[in-house]
């Protein structure tokens, strides 16, 4: 028995457009998807905005019916057997959400585990265990409110490990922390995974991805673009080289004007503070780079570099560019 399979899973919304005449459009939020987790396995969830990865999870997790096919959590099907499917899963989401913030970390965990029905006497071992799983052990008497937001999502996990469930969902946990409470939370995700827990994770970090995950699977507008293991997605990029411009202020039509150069294969821009990241990826390496500055002539340009490609690269490739 698989941790978690889905077999040609689709899920579409239905929204009304117009104010006089409504007509009723189909978005196809996940078309058809397949793949199966192994017990135990961290398994990598990737895609653009948009792409169907919420979708998957939130359906996986009971709270979405799916419009056609089929997904299983510990053997129980999502819609049939949708209770034991609660009682098997685990929900963590990116945010502060969800906690009482008056009371200290031990009461949270109390008061939730009275929620999920967790004997007093399994909860009075459980707790002191969960709070040292996810590095507050010192800190648990005090109060939620004077938590980081880190240790805030930190104290998430140890409320859905509190009726030990087999199977996790990671819908992208570390966004909005900064470096140091995202590092942490990652080693608290490595500490789940030393429990053989099943775990699904989607994140917009590919470098979290390459660090944490045995498999990912990238998804985008909703079909299965490719799942291998992070090693190998990389390999689908090893005939490239990647040539990273910093550029400070790049119109849209010149963006489209290196797209559409022989020498490029993929591209993508990245928003930073002040300035842009212009990533080509090319099968000629740096001999591009005088054509690229070219293209780029009349603009600032800042640091220039030739690098190897990454999982981020493997990922953009497989999206088309998109971030």
């Amino acid at each position: 028995m698989q941790g978690i399979e889905i077999d040609n899973l689709k899920r579409v919304f239905r929204t009304k457009l117009g104010v006089f005449r409504r007509t009723v459009k189909e978005i196809v939020a996940v078309d058809d998807i397949s793949f199966s987790i192994q017990p135990g396995e961290l398994f990598g969830l990737l895609g653009p905005n948009g792409a169907g990865k919420t979708t998957t999870v939130k359906m996986l997790a009971t709270l979405l019916i799916p419009s056609g096919g089929s997904a299983r959590v510990m053997g129980y099907d999502v819609v049939r057997d949708a209770r034991e499917v609660q009682k098997n899963i685990g929900f963590i989401f990116g945010g502060e959400r969800g906690l009482y913030w008056r009371l200290s970390g031990i009461d949270n965990l109390r008061y939730f585990a009275s929620l999920y029905h967790v004997e007093p006497d399994v909860s009075r071992k459980r707790i002191p265990y969960l709070l040292e799983l996810v590095g507050l052990k010192e800190r648990g008497n005090e109060r939620v409110e004077g938590y980081s937001r880190g240790m805030k999502q930190r104290l998430h996990v140890a409320r859905t490990l509190l009726h030990d469930p087999p199977v996790l969902f990671l819908d992208e946990p570390t966004i909005g922390l900064d470096p140091v409470g995202a590092r942490e939370f990652r080693q608290v995700i490595k500490s789940l995974q030393a429990e053989h827990k099943t775990i699904l994770l989607t994140t917009h970090y590919m470098f979290e991805a390459d660090a944490l995950c045995q498999r990912v699977a990238v998804i985008n507008h909703g079909k299965l673009a490719a799942m291998d293991t992070p090693e190998a997605l990389k390999r689908f990029v090893q005939d490239l080289s990647v040539i990273e411009v910093e550029v400070y202020g790049i119109p849209a039509e010149v963006v489209e004007t290196i797209r559409g150069r022989e020498y490029v294969d993929s591209l993508a821009v990245e928003n930073q503070e002040q300035k842009q990241l212009l990533l080509v990826h090319s099968f000629r390496g740096s001999q591009v780079v005088p054509s690229l500055l070219a293209d780029l002539n009349g603009l600032r340009v800042g640091r220039v570099q030739v690098r190897e490609p990454t999982l981020e690269d493997a990922y953009v490739r497989l999206v088309g560019g998109e971030v």
